[in-house]
């Protein structure tokens, strides 16, 4: 008698959806927090995927907005497993901006975040390991260990006080 494979833990997703109206910001652009959103739905996803268990997002660093979006494109969300630690995971989300028409794409905008698995009772729960299988891979665990290194370090700063008017 075999046993049942086990489930293969999925360490990347893409959503796609096309950008609406609803989206547009002041400008005619896609408003930054309606792209925040999807950055943490598709890490979210990513997460919850490889984890099996409910996450929650603590950390999201280095968001950075390279172009605009317009309504009407195609949107990507790619968020992929870069590192995990015993209760946490990186992940990268990289956004991409089709244009259907022409179907010329540019990347957008680009952040780690770092979301924690969550047992029933809501604490910290382990995850299990990722290990990088290419040279690409390897590359991004580094990028997201220095990242780690760097904000644990900025960690330890006090930020200074706001000025009392």
């Amino acid at each position: 008698m075999t046993s049942p494979e086990t489930p293969r833990r999925p360490h990347e997703i893409t959503l796609r959806f096309v950008t609406e109206p609803a989206d547009e910001n002041l400008y005619g652009k896609v408003h930054g927090g309606a792209v925040m959103k999807w950055i943490d739905q598709a890490g979210y996803a990513c997460a919850t995927g490889w984890c099996g268990q409910a996450c929650v997002t603590v950390y999201v660093g280095g968001i950075r907005f390279y172009q605009p979006i317009l309504v009407g494109h195609l949107v990507e969300v790619r968020a992929r497993l870069i590192h995990t630690g015993r209760t946490s995971m990186h992940i990268a989300v990289d956004v991409l901006s089709r244009d259907l028409r022409t179907q010329a794409a540019v990347a957008t905008t680009h952040c780690v975040i770092v979301f924690v698995a969550l047992d029933a009772e809501g604490q910290p729960a382990p995850v299990p390991a990722w290990q990088p299988q290419t040279d690409a891979d390897r590359a991004l665990e580094d990028y997201a260990k220095r990242r780690l290194a760097l904000s644990q370090s900025l960690a330890l700063e006090r930020p200074p006080a706001l000025a009392e008017e």
